[in-house]
């Protein structure tokens, strides 16, 4: 399973019931009668990490600017 599966995800809950529903029957598992399921799931938890990761990325460019903004302003007293 995937580590993003725990209950403090919410946001592809949805995708999740479809394949634990579909996991129930042990022959459409086998065989890959749930493999539209995952698919779903695999879309969603990418998209889930893309927008995560551009807000990350976003942030961490700022910290950067903010902190090369301050050491200016401290060799500029010198």
């Amino acid at each position: 399973m995937h580590p993003q599966l725990s209950d403090k995800r919410i946001v592809c809950r949805e995708f999740i019931q479809a394949l634990d529903a579909c996991h129930v029957d042990i022959w459409a598992r086998l065989t890959g009668g749930c493999n539209q399921e995952k698919d779903s799931l695999n879309k969603c938890l990418r998209k889930e990490r893309v927008e995560r990761s551009t807000h990350n990325r976003t942030q961490a460019k700022e910290k950067r600017l903010k902190t090369e903004q301050v050491w200016k302003e401290l060799h500029q007293d010198d």
